[in-house]
C-alpha cells in the first residue's frame, strides 16, 4: 500500500524522502517494527479476549512437571502471529509479486486449517480436533497451488550469471528464463534439475516435470509442516527456533535476489524473489513478539493455528528460494522431532508384532518430551534445542561458499 502511494508521490511530486520505499532494506525494516510492535501491543488485547471467552488449553495428562499449570492457559495465539505478518505485509510490499501473493496464500490457507483444528478441539470438545486426513488433504492442496503458480507463472523465472561488468552497469548474457533448477547443498556443480526425468519421456517433458515437481512441493510442505506441529510442545521452542531458520531463509533470499551477492557468491539469481525478504522481516517480528508472551511460564499458546502456518510458510519459503533440498539441515530441530515420533511408533509396534510387548526408545516422544521425563526443565531444553539451531542455520549458510 505505501510502496504504491510512495512510488506515485515519488514519481509525481518528487516528494522528499518517497524515494527510500522503493529500498528493500528500508521496507523490510519497517515491517519487522510494525510488526514486532502489533504482536507485543495487540496480542495481549488478544490474550485478554482469549481469556474473557474461556478459549483455554486442554492438557493430556502425561505426567510431565509443571504440566498442570499449563490448564486453561489461553491458546490459538497463532493468529497473533498471522495477523502481526500480513498486515505489515500489505503496508509496505509490492503485493503485486507472486512471490508476496503465494505467501500470503499460505499464511492464509494454513490458518485456516489450524484455526478448523482448534476450533473443533476448545468449542466441540473433542481433543483429537480436525481428522488427521483432513489436514494431509489441506496440506496437498496448497502443495497444489503452490507448485502449479511456480511451475507455471511467467514472473517466476532465473536468470545467468553475470558475464562482465563495465564500470557500473552489469552486462548478462541472457534473459530470464523458466527453469526447475534448485540448488544441492555441498556439492561442487550444486544445480539439480527436477525435470532429469522427463528425457526418459520424449513427447511428454513438460508434464512428467511438472507432475516430479508437485509431488516435491508436497511432500515438503506436508512435512515442515507436520514438523512444526511436532515441534510446539514446551514454551517458547517451536516460535523460537522458527525465527532461526527465518532468518536463515532471508539471508538466501537477500543474496539471491540481488544480483551483486549472486554473481559474487557464484549461486542462481532469481528476479524478483528480494521482495520475500520483506514478508521474511514481517514474520521474524511477528514470531518475536510472539515470544514476548510464549516464553516460559507462557501466557499462551500458538496452537494448531500458529503451527501449521509456521511449518507451511517456511516450507514454501524454501521452494520459493531453491533451498527446499536444505531444509533437513536448516529445520534440523523440525526434523529430529519428526523422526523421534517415527522411530518411536515404529519400534513400538515392531516389538508389539514379533514380542508380543510393544517397547519404546525414548521415555517419551517427541524428543523434547524424552528430556522433560529425564528431569530436565523445559526452559533449558528450549534454549539448548535453539543453539542448536543455531549451529544448524550456521552450517547451512556456510554452503553458499563452500561447495
Amino acid at each position: 500500500m505505501f510502496y504504491f502511494l510512495f512510488e506515485y508521490l515519488e514519481n509525481q511530486f518528487q516528494l522528499i524522502g518517497a524515494s527510500l520505499f522503493q529500498y528493500i532494506s528500508f521496507r523490510s525494516s519497517l515491517a519487522f517494527i510494525i510488526s514486532l510492535l502489533i504482536s507485543i501491543k495487540y496480542g495481549k488485547n488478544l490474550i485478554n479476549f482469549l481469556i474473557k471467552k474461556q478459549i483455554g488449553e486442554t492438557v493430556r495428562d502425561l505426567g510431565l512437571d509443571g504440566q498442570k499449570k499449563k490448564v486453561g492457559t489461553p491458546t490459538m495465539g497463532g493468529l497473533i502471529i498471522i495477523l502481526s505478518t500480513i498486515i505489515p505485509v500489505l503496508l509496505f510490499s509490492n503485493f503485486t509479486n507472486i512471490y508476496i501473493q503465494i505467501l500470503l496464500f499460505t499464511t492464509l490457507w494454513m490458518g485456516l486449517i489450524g484455526f478448523i483444528d482448534d476450533y473443533i478441539k476448545i468449542f466441540k470438545k473433542n481433543k483429537d480436533g480436525l481428522k488427521g486426513k483432513f489436514k494431509i488433504i489441506g496440506q496437498v492442496i496448497l502443495g497444489l497451488v503452490v507448485g502449479l503458480t511456480l511451475f507455471l507463472h511467467p514472473d517466476v523465472t532465473i536468470k545467468d550469471q553475470v558475464i562482465e561488468q563495465e564500470k557500473s552497469e552489469i552486462i548478462l548474457n541472457n534473459l530470464e528464463y523458466k527453469s526447475t533448477l534448485t540448488t544441492i547443498p555441498f556439492v561442487k556443480d550444486n544445480q539439480f534439475d527436477y525435470s532429469f526425468i522427463s528425457s526418459y519421456f520424449p513427447g511428454y517433458s513438460d508434464t512428467i516435470s511438472l507432475i516430479v515437481f508437485i509431488i516435491v512441493v508436497i511432500l515438503i510442505v506436508t512435512s515442515v509442516s507436520n514438523g512444526a506441529n511436532l515441534t510446539d510442545g514446551i514454551d517458547g521452542l517451536a516460535a523460537g527456533s522458527s525465527v532461526i531458520i527465518t532468518i536463515t531463509l532471508g539471508v538466501f533470499a537477500w543474496v539471491s535476489g540481488n544480483i551483486i551477492f549472486s554473481e559474487y557468491l557464484n549461486i542462481m539469481y532469481i528476479p524478483r524473489v528480494g521482495e520475500v525478504v520483506i514478508f521474511i522481516s514481517a514474520f521474524i517480528g511477528a514470531l518475536i513478539g510472539f515470544l514476548w508472551f510464549n516464553s516460559f511460564p507462557a501466557q499462551v499458546f500458538m496452537g494448531d493455528t500458529g503451527s501449521l502456518t509456521i511449518g507451511g510458510i517456511i516450507a514454501v519459503l524454501a521452494i520459493i528460494v531453491r533451498k527446499e533440498l536444505l531444509l533437513p539441515l536448516i529445520c534440523g530441530v523440525f526434523l529430529i522431532e519428526t523422526l523421534s515420533v517415527i522411530i518411536q511408533v515404529g519400534y513400538f509396534k515392531y516389538t508389539k508384532r514379533t514380542l508380543g510387548v510393544g517397547k519404546r526408545i525414548f521415555l517419551m516422544s517427541p524428543l523434547h518430551h524424552h528430556y522433560q521425563k529425564l528431569g530436565i526443565h523445559e526452559s533449558k531444553i528450549t534454549v539448548r534445542f535453539w543453539v542448536i539451531g543455531i549451529l544448524l542455520a550456521i552450517l547451512s549458510l556456510i554452503t553458499l561458499k563452500i561447495r
